[in-house]
């Protein structure tokens, strides 16, 4: 199993090779961290009743077919 250094390192390669060094700074440049607990405030944007954010999902779904 590979590292995560390596697993870096080898994804930087990639991208430089794909996109070329300068290409490759800017698309780096554009993630960001974030900010804030995942795990502590998911319950203030997550809905409590999952079958009811199953069927908005569906219903969004048709809608975006129609279109």
């Amino acid at each position: 199993m590979k590292t995560i250094c390596e697993i870096r390192k080898e994804g930087i390669c990639a991208l430089s090779k794909a996109l070329g060094p300068v290409d490759m700074a800017r698309f780096i440049q554009s993630y960001e961290s974030g900010s804030g607990d995942y795990t502590k405030e998911r319950h203030e944007w997550l809905p409590d009743d999952t079958e009811a954010l199953n069927q908005r999902l569906l219903e969004r779904e048709k809608q975006r077919k129609k279109v």
